[in-house]
């Protein structure tokens, strides 16, 4: 069955590039979700004042790849204790997030951010928010895959 889940971690472009290699994932979009500003361009969002955080929608087949095996890449491709930034990004566009789309994915994501919090895999927090999705904005054509655009450029 084709389902969508949506992750914000950081810089778009990484993350975008992370799940574009999972089998089972048949789509991946960067773009814009979690604030108020409609149609934000991207230097709305890197103004810091929209409340939209870069994320990934990714469109995915669940016979091939569940939900739990999502949320553990989203684990790992990032630092879910940082506040409002990843590694040099800052600002809260940069914000990890869990956007779930039924509740479903919202206990899933609760339960898996419990457990990895008592893990004790991290000195601090988990600092990750767990939010409805709203309006998802696509970001302009040039995000779009940019990793693999720039491959093409070298």
């Amino acid at each position: 069955m084709i389902e969508k889940a949506t992750f914000a971690a950081g810089c778009f472009w990484g993350v975008e590039e992370a799940f574009g290699r999972v089998d089972g994932v048949i789509e991946t979009t960067v773009g814009y979700i979690g604030g108020k500003l409609e149609n934000p361009t991207y230097e709305d969002v890197c103004s810091n004042t929209t409340g939209h955080a870069e994320a990934v929608e990714i469109k995915y087949d669940s016979d091939k790849v569940s939900y739990e095996d999502l949320l553990n890449i989203f684990w790992e491709i990032h630092d879910p204790t940082q506040v409002n930034r990843q590694g040099v990004d800052i600002g809260s566009q940069y914000r990890s997030v869990i956007f779930y789309h039924n509740n479903k994915q919202k206990d899933i994501a609760e339960k898996s951010k419990k457990n990895l919090d008592n893990s004790k895999k991290f000195k601090k927090p988990i600092a990750t928010e767990i939010a409805e999705a709203n309006k998802f904005y696509m970001a302009e054509e040039y995000h779009q895959k940019y990793f693999q655009k720039k491959k093409n450029l070298v």
